[in-house]
């Protein structure tokens, strides 16, 4: 399994590496794991193969610190695209990953060969050591591209951000030359087809799953009256904070609300002046990030989670707070429906861009305690017929075996 940067804290691929190589290993498969800087975490018995990276989106480098590193003519390539304002670690993490495959890994025989949304050339020249390469794609980035360019105003900061996403192209085209690509819901599938290209007959849908062994209610913890939740690893915008802030400026003289909202991300700052302008400060708190025990307690305390994403390839937060027994407000948006449900049993869905709407359900919410618990339990059911990783691990096995012939 390959994945250019492997921490959970990376967002929803860290987690993804983390659950499928635990229970592919608990399957009987022999699983090693290739990853760039942050490393991920991973259970006893799976072996991880460390790639090194320059790490220039880690503010905690400075250039000084990153100059005598560059021994390397790709090194020289990462540190110069990086000057230029592109996004190299895809590109480079696969080359390195495909040296390492080529030579000191070689002697291992690995049958397949599963990239975690790098789609660097590197995977093409894989293709070439005669091991099935597939991709899993979580969603295409060209809708993280359209929300981010959408929401600036400025030119120059349009055209950087157009150089950032200059990866996109090679994604492209090497999505378009897999054999099999897995998505993780029927919405990316649709919209992996549309962006990138990929033949439908090439698509794989295979649900992520969610701890639920881990993410349990706890009776202990007592809930906090009106607490809302929000658990964000992006961009505000990507994340819908912006329409959250006006639902809840429509309810601050009905409800005395209070929202959480866990996770750091680059957009932190703009999050907070959203938070100021719409003064909001004395109803909306920032946990930074938080560890897992944590984040289970936090939404053990909370009434109502609130999952506000202009879009989601799958949607870990609506996973988790429904294993917790927690009710769930979200968007129509991305695959949200799919894992929330379109019955209304579980969660409401709101239409994206409806402020007042998500304010409704919140006020609906809020003054029904019967509700919040049916909902509750219905969630937690949902999330223990449709959503283990034991039956995405399997069902990721057979998807091996269409490539391998078994």
């Amino acid at each position: 399994m390959l994945s250019y940067r492997g921490n959970p804290y990376s967002g929803g691929q860290g987690v993804y590496i983390y659950y499928l190589s635990r229970e592919l290993r608990n399957l009987g498969h022999e699983v090693h794991v290739v990853s760039g800087p942050p490393y991920p975490e991973l259970v006893d018995g799976i072996k991880l193969h460390k790639m090194e990276s320059l790490m220039l989106y880690d503010r905690k480098h400075s250039f000084a610190e990153i100059l005598p590193k560059i021994n390397s003519p790709l090194k020289f390539y990462e540190l110069v695209a990086g000057l230029l304002g592109s996004f190299s670690e895809p590109l480079t993490f696969s080359i390195r990953a495909y040296g390492s495959l080529k030579s000191r890994l070689m002697d291992e025989k690995f049958d397949i060969i599963h990239d975690n949304q790098c789609l660097g050339y590197g995977l093409l020249l894989m293709k070439n050591l005669n091991i099935p390469v597939l991709a899993t794609i979580h969603h295409p980035v060209h809708i993280d591209r359209q929300i981010e360019i959408s929401q600036t105003k400025n030119l120059w900061k349009k055209f950087l951000l157009t150089r950032w996403f200059s990866f996109i192209g090679m994604q492209n085209r090497v999505s378009r030359r897999l054999e099999r690509v897995i998505t993780v819901s029927h919405k990316s599938a649709e919209d992996i087809h549309r962006f990138y290209g990929v033949s439908q007959d090439a698509l794989r849908v295979v649900y992520n799953g969610v701890d639920i062994d881990y993410f349990l209610a706890d009776g202990n913890v007592v809930k906090e009256p009106n607490s809302l939740i929000m658990v964000s690893s992006g961009s505000g915008y990507f994340k819908g904070v912006p329409n959250l802030l006006d639902a809840l400026c429509l309810l601050k003289n009905e409800v005395k609300l209070k929202l959480t909202i866990i996770g750091a991300n680059d957009t932190q700052n703009k999050v907070v002046k959203m938070v100021r302008e719409h003064d909001l400060e004395d109803i909306v708190s920032f946990t930074g990030k938080i560890e897992k025990e944590e984040l289970v307690r936090r939404y053990c305390a909370a009434e109502i989670a609130i999952v506000p994403s202009v879009y989601e390839g799958f949607g870990f937060p609506a996973a988790e707070a429904m294993a917790c027994k927690l009710p769930v407000i979200a968007t129509r948006a991305g695959a949200l429906p799919e894992v929330v449900g379109e019955d209304g049993e579980a969660g409401i869905l709101v239409p994206l861009g409806e402020p007042a709407m998500l304010a409704n359900a919140i006020k609906r919410l809020l003054g029904d305690e019967a509700l919040r618990r049916k909902m509750g339990e219905a969630g937690r059911k949902r999330m223990e017929s449709n959503f283990s990783w034991n039956t995405a691990a399997r069902k990721t096995v057979e998807v091996y075996k269409e490539l391998v012939g078994c």
